[in-house]
């Protein structure tokens, strides 16, 4: 196909051969035609917003996929019996998730392509690979594993709740954020790892509502509370870490709105 750039020289050296045969001249100068022919400045302003448009999609899909790897290593150091590996790869993705969703919010992107990568990639990390840090040993655990699975795969399918800024049910990834930080805490306790699991379970299948977690779109103390989670995790050890974690989680499952509801943040 042709540009509408390239459909103006077309028509002009058309009309040229048509009217060299007759030993006519063709003019210098070819009339624009009104919504066939526009400005090239326009015209390339608008394949400079496409091409960028595009990059930071393909920039927020990479960082899914990210999160999906972190997931599937995740569930490989589980079978492998290393399970501080997989809680520490766990709470990277509980910060990726973070980031992706404000960037994608930030930039306005709306894509069906990534929002199923990024549903996989939640899937993969907050319910596959989470659930395995029960350990399948014994039945009670691998069954509990398996509720957790589906109790992950069921609020991911129904998440909406009908009301602007909030969630119905616990979302995955501070589910997640709990299990993980037990982990590390516990040193893999599958007792008390079972009962956190259990009471995860229930917090994701109720019906109460939580604020949507855009922490770094909101008050200057939230964004140190993600900045200092991202400090933590790479410059100070699993134990006093997976402490900060799950304080975090915690305040957000017990205290939803009056430390990180919209209610909270003056001038929103």
């Amino acid at each position: 196909m042709l540009d509408p750039e390239d459909y103006c020289l077309h028509s002009c050296c058309t009309s040229k051969n048509r009217e060299g045969k007759h030993g006519s001249r063709c003019q210098p100068k070819v009339p624009r035609v009104p919504g066939k022919c526009t400005d090239f400045s326009s015209s390339h302003e608008q394949s400079q917003f496409r091409m960028t448009d595009l990059s930071w999609k393909d920039f927020t899909n990479a960082l899914s996929l990210a999160n999906m790897v972190l997931g599937i290593f995740s569930i490989f150091c589980s079978f492998g019996r290393k399970y501080h590996c997989a809680s520490w790869m766990l709470l990277i993705s509980f910060l990726l998730d973070m980031a992706i969703g404000t960037m994608a919010r930030q930039l306005n992107i709306s894509c069906r392509l990534g929002a199923e990568l990024n549903d996989f990639a939640v899937f993969t990390s907050f319910g596959l690979a989470s659930a395995l840090l029960l350990g399948v040993d014994g039945p009670l655990n691998g069954f509990l594993a398996i509720i957790y699975v589906l109790t992950t795969s069921f609020r991911l399918c129904f998440y909406s709740s009908g009301v602007p800024f909030s969630y119905k049910g616990l979302p995955c990834p501070y589910a997640s954020c709990v299990l993980a930080s037990t982990s590390l805490l516990t040193k893999g306790n599958t007792f008390i790892l079972c009962c956190m699991a259990s009471l995860m379970i229930l917090f994701m299948i109720d019906q109460s509502f939580y604020p949507r977690d855009e922490i770094l779109e909101s008050e200057n103390w939230k964004k140190m509370v993600y900045m200092g989670g991202v400090i933590m995790l790479f410059f100070f050890p699993f134990s006093l870490t997976a402490f900060y974690c799950l304080m975090w989680s915690l305040s957000y499952i017990f205290f939803p709105d009056s430390l990180w509801g919209k209610a909270a943040c003056p001038g929103v």
